[in-house]
């Protein structure tokens, strides 16, 4: 009996594209568009300049392993793709009064956010540093100047020194440790400040003193220290996205640093910076459940309150991919794998309907709140920062993947603009996407370093096999199965060599001899 379920199981399986637990070229180019399109507020323009730098142009990407400063000259071939990324730099850049006798101010009007608009400084930066400047006339330099200055001397903050991430009073929030810091970090490279760079560092080390909940196991808390709901409430929830936020933003750090030529000089910062990236990888997937997808938010289980959140978990398992190129830290890796492929899983699953709510469908707001992230009630930024076109030419419709809609919207989502709030269409959720694309593809063309050092336990209770697979408890450990089922299907023998094993039914274990029947299965 047992070999015959086993036998239809994998034969489904396999019929269910299995494989597809990847994009196509086509299905990224179909998110980048969807991005470009749907990005407007001043956090999701940065996230969609860094997020394209990242996966088209990595020569220009703070992660390049050619070194920092970038390229001053942007090669030929480079040209298309790196263009919506000036664009987007132009269009703020032109839609700026640089009054001298008017005192530095942000890039673009924040709705209230004082950090937020920093994240567009790095494509102002570089849009400068390679001369974009010369052609139309935009002073690029003056307008990311302002910026620092408005950062720095502007903007309120803790009495020890904290940015704060909201301009009309003293508030901190995990995601200004993305916008703030990076920038600071990257103007410090390209002007040789040290001091501004070392700056870069001491935020986020202020902010992790008053975000980092000890209680809950080193997660970050959202938002603290305001006194001003109607400016915007605190939040002291753990906010999974938050979380994504602050250890993208010091990876950032870290790779601006460590390709600099001032490496050696903040050797110690990288050292704290990797610790903290990895204290909160351990605190968040401490909290994920068995879909391997975070809950909105991390440590509060799925209920008629609290929903499944994809983006964040795009956002994370990135961060992961990146952690281990650049930090040699392969201990959360079989976490990212189990993430990445449960974003990427086909449409088949039995559970879409109790975890997918597409598009149409209404939550109930968490009570750890609902505040838009610039500020409650925004109502969008100036329409001089609109996108423009995709660097994709080719996109194609992404039929039969659970975690996206048919038009390439990544779901379910967390409304980017109402924290405690499920969404529709969130634009910096596909921005995340192409984050755990370009970080999964560097790491794929670097030989997939760490993917069999990090073997885990992660079987627990009950009888059955503990070495390898440990999807959950088993009443019994079928041990050869695997071989029986070959033998008895014939007609699929052929493809079992790249079956993904992982995919299989629970109540199937494939166990520590799985090794003897596949080479192929890498757990």
């Amino acid at each position: 009996m047992y070999g015959s379920l086993a036998g239809a199981a994998v034969a489904a399986t396999l019929m269910s594209r299995v494989s597809a637990q990847a994009l196509s070229v086509a299905d990224i180019n179909t998110v980048t568009q969807r991005l470009a399109e749907s990005a407007q507020q001043s956090w999701e323009l940065g996230t969609r300049a860094q997020s394209l730098l990242d996966l088209y142009i990595p020569n220009f990407s703070v992660f390049s392993s050619t070194g920092l400063p970038p390229p001053s000259s942007v090669p030929s071939n480079t040209t298309s793709a790196i263009a919506p990324v000036f664009s987007i730099a132009r269009n703020v850049v032109s839609a700026l009064k640089l009054n001298t006798t008017s005192g530095p101010t942000a890039l673009v009007n924040g709705d209230g956010a004082a950090g937020d608009p920093a994240s567009l400084g790095v494509a102002v930066l570089l849009a400068n540093w390679t001369g974009q400047g010369s052609g139309d006339g935009l002073d690029f330099a003056k307008a990311a100047q302002n910026q620092l200055e408005y950062t720095l001397n502007v903007v309120p903050r803790t009495s020890d020194g904290a940015i704060s991430h909201r301009a009309a009073q003293v508030q901190l929030w995990s995601d200004s440790v993305f916008m703030v810091p990076p920038f600071l970090a990257y103007y410090g490279v390209l002007t040789g400040n040290t001091t501004l760079m070392n700056e870069a560092y001491n935020q986020i080390k202020l902010y992790r003193n008053y975000l980092r909940d000890t209680s809950a196991k080193n997660l970050w808390k959202h938002i603290v220290l305001g006194t001003d709901a109607q400016d915007s409430p605190n939040d002291e929830g753990h906010w999974s996205t938050g979380n994504g936020w602050a250890a993208a933003g010091m990876l950032r750090v870290i790779a601006t640093m460590k390709n600099s030529p001032y490496s050696k000089t903040f050797s110690s910062q990288q050292k704290d910076l990797a610790s903290w990236v990895k204290e909160i990888h351990t605190a968040m997937f401490a909290n994920i459940d068995s879909t391997n997808i975070f809950t909105n938010y991390a440590d509060e289980p799925i209920s008629s309150s609290m929903f499944y959140d994809t983006a964040s978990t795009a956002f994370i398992a990135s961060t992961v991919y990146r952690a281990a190129l650049l930090l040699d830290d392969h201990s959360h890796l079989p976490n990212a794998e189990k993430c990445r492929q449960a974003l990427f899983a086909p449409s088949n699953s039995s559970s879409k309907s109790a975890l997918v709510r597409r598009a149409g469908s209404s939550s109930a707001p968490s009570p750890s709140g609902s505040a838009d992230h610039s500020s409650s009630g925004s109502s969008g930024s100036p329409s001089s920062t609109a996108p423009l076109a995709s660097p994709s030419a080719t996109t194609a419709p992404l039929s039969g993947l659970l975690h996206f809609t048919d038009d390439g919207w990544l779901t379910p989502v967390v409304n980017p603009h109402q924290f405690g709030v499920e969404g529709q269409n969130s634009p910096e959720g596909e921005g995340f996407v192409l984050e755990l694309q370009a970080a999964y593809n560097e790491w794929v063309a670097e030989g997939s370093p760490g993917k069999n050092a990090a073997r885990e336990n992660r079987a627990g209770g009950g009888m059955g096999c503990r070495m390898c697979c440990g999807w959950r408890p088993f009443d019994i450990c079928l041990m050869g199965m695997f071989k029986k089922v070959k033998d008895e299907y014939p007609r699929i023998r052929n493809d079992l060599a790249t079956i993904d094993l992982r995919r299989l039914p629970s109540f199937i274990c494939m166990g520590h001899y799985c090794t003897n029947y596949c080479t192929n299965c890498n757990l």
